[in-house]
């Protein structure tokens, strides 16, 4: 007994339509067997498996005598956004990135707008990815720097209590150091202590993290910074043991030293350390002389506190919230009297 395949309608002819995809060989099955079946397009929507409004979709592009109308055409829209900035604030944007290269787009147009610019974000993030495709703006090669930190456990800590309250700048300035290494076998010590409230940081680097420096960083720290540290969190490092303790003890500086294994409790600083990882030290051209190198940091010091927008404060730098702090206890003393 001979067994015979039954053949889908007008399968000879797509062997005589060469060219054609496999997606157009598919939807012209679909009008075969439309075709062969008294035109019901219910029946052939059921048998393939497709939605009504795809069918009627293709059929209205259908052509027996232009096949090519099957294939999948482009959904490019026929007329285009145009760029609607000028060339000066291109320039501008590229200037300030080149300036600051790891700046997105929200602190860029920050400081344009204060610079009199009227320019919105999402527009200097156009002109940013513009700048990219045409080759103009080129990312910074990166400098490898580690920011790992091992902690010890320290028997004698003493924990911030947990009714501590956090209501003006120096209530609780966080203390960390971070391992920077620039070059095969050069590690130095990079110290950030960050006010929790108005994000105001003091920086400083060194060979070593001793608790000599440490003790010398608090003499920068309440020289840099605008008000009175009241209260120092660190971890449990022993470059904060020993002389630094004392000294926070005699300046009557509250000490609190986090529990072992606890880095997100001293989670604010540990992002400033990025942010002065990737601001400062990956795009610095720098020969790494520590003389050198804490001229450049001092630099950057005065970027990051009176320059640069934070995110967190609304995109007001460090100086301009204390400014508003200041002004705004000034009227809350002028109304009790």
């Amino acid at each position: 007994m001979k067994i015979v395949t039954p053949v889908l309608p007008g399968t000879s002819r797509l062997r005589k339509t060469p060219g054609l995809s496999r997606e157009a060989i598919k939807r012209l099955k679909w009008f075969d067997y439309y075709n062969s079946h008294d035109h019901n397009a219910r029946l052939t929507c059921r048998y393939f498996g497709i939605s009504p409004q795809t069918f009627y979709r293709w059929k209205r592009r259908y052509d027996p005598g232009h096949l090519e109308r099957l294939e999948n055409h482009s959904h490019r829209p026929k007329r285009l956004r145009q760029p609607t900035w000028s060339p000066e604030l291109a320039r501008d944007v590229l200037s300030l990135r080149e300036q600051y290269p790891r700046w997105g787009k929200d602190k860029l147009s920050e400081m344009l707008r204060e610079q009199g610019r009227h320019v919105s974000t999402s527009m200097v993030g156009r002109i940013l990815r513009q700048l990219k495709e045409r080759g103009v703006l080129l990312e910074p090669l990166l400098n490898l720097v580690s920011a790992s930190k091992r902690q010890r456990a320290r028997p004698y800590a003493q924990r911030k209590p947990k009714d501590y309250k956090i209501k003006q700048v120096g209530d609780l300035v966080q203390l960390d150091t971070l391992d920077i290494r620039p070059l095969p076998g050069l590690v130095l010590k990079h110290f950030t202590a960050h006010d929790v409230l108005s994000r105001w940081n003091v920086v400083g680097v060194y060979r070593r993290a001793t608790a000599n420096n440490a003790a010398y960083f608090l003499d920068v720290l309440e020289e840099g910074m605008p008000f009175q540290v009241k209260a120092i969190q660190v971890d449990g490092g022993s470059e904060f043991e020993a002389i630094f303790e004392t000294e926070c003890q005699r300046r009557g500086i509250k000490l609190f030293v986090l529990p072992p294994r606890s880095p997100k409790l001293n989670g604010a600083v540990e992002r400033a350390h990025r942010t002065h990882t990737e601001e400062f030290y990956e795009v610095t051209d720098s020969t790494f002389d520590i003389a050198e190198l804490a001229a450049e940091l001092l630099e950057w010091e005065m970027i990051y506190n009176t320059v640069r927008p934070h995110q967190a404060l609304n995109y007001l730098t460090p100086l301009k919230f204390l400014e508003q702090q200041e002004n705004h206890q000034h009227r809350k003393e002028v109304r009790c009297h």
